[in-house]
């Protein structure tokens, strides 16, 4: 099953999508690749319902529940990191089994020394890390992740990477994660989409077979998609 976005349009100023078409498996996980500017978090609002487009049709979207992870964490400040993740799930849960589920998803990111701290003590990593762990604990369908990665180093990047695809193994849901940077998509996602400069259309799109987790940047067949996604993203700057 996949979900669909048909003829979408919508502009500010100017046009951000022109009669644009894009498609998304379910329980997989996208990677919309493109150039700053080119609508990406833009098409993430639209689906998340945030923003209305101006024309076009979502399909397959209807009664699903999202959750999101965000550039900055947006963690409460007021909250620890066992009480920001609880505050999202769901109500009617006992409040054992609501710190249970809590402490499951604290340890699945490696931060189960660090339940009672507030977001203040915690590294820019650490807070990413509950934040991840929060987008689970939402009862969602479907999980929007915009640049969730920018401005980390090389090395915590590979290991947020882990932590999101460990939990998602074993709670699979479609995910959207908008990104700019290659070597983040190729990590992580089932599937690469790239855009070109607004108006946004698709310039090419590939799946990643070789098994997320297990994935090397310098295995000859990452290097052979790396170098296709680039080339990819070099004739839009060239063509813009």
């Amino acid at each position: 099953m996949s979900l669909y976005i048909n003829n979408l349009s919508k502009s500010y100023k100017q046009p951000v999508f022109r009669d644009f078409s894009i498609s998304f498996p379910e329980d997989t996980i996208t990677c919309l690749l493109g150039p700053s500017g080119c609508g990406k978090t833009t098409l993430l609002n639209i689906i998340g319902g945030i923003i209305p487009p101006d024309s076009g049709s979502l399909e397959g979207f209807d009664n699903k529940a999202f959750s999101y992870v965000f550039q900055e964490p947006r963690l409460l400040p007021w909250k620890t990191v066992t009480e920001n993740i609880e505050f999202v799930l769901k109500r009617e849960l006992h409040a054992r089994e609501r710190q249970k589920q809590a402490e499951d998803l604290i340890r699945q990111v490696e931060l189960h020394g660090f339940a009672g701290y507030y977001p203040s003590q915690l590294s820019g990593g650490m807070r990413q890390r509950v934040s991840i762990a929060r987008a689970f604990a939402i009862p969602s369908d479907i999980i929007l992740m915009d640049e969730p990665l920018k401005g980390l180093d090389v090395s915590l990047k590979k290991n947020l990477i882990k932590w999101f695809l460990d939990i998602w193994k074993a709670d699979r849901r479609t995910v959207i994660f908008v990104t700019h940077d290659v070597e983040e998509a190729l990590l992580l996602g089932d599937r690469v989409v790239v855009l070109s400069q607004a108006p946004a259309r698709v310039l090419t799109h590939m799946a990643i077979e070789e098994p997320s987790g297990t994935r090397e940047l310098e295995s000859a067949l990452l290097k052979t998609k790396k170098q296709s996604l680039m080339e990819a993203l070099d004739k839009n700057n060239l063509s813009g």
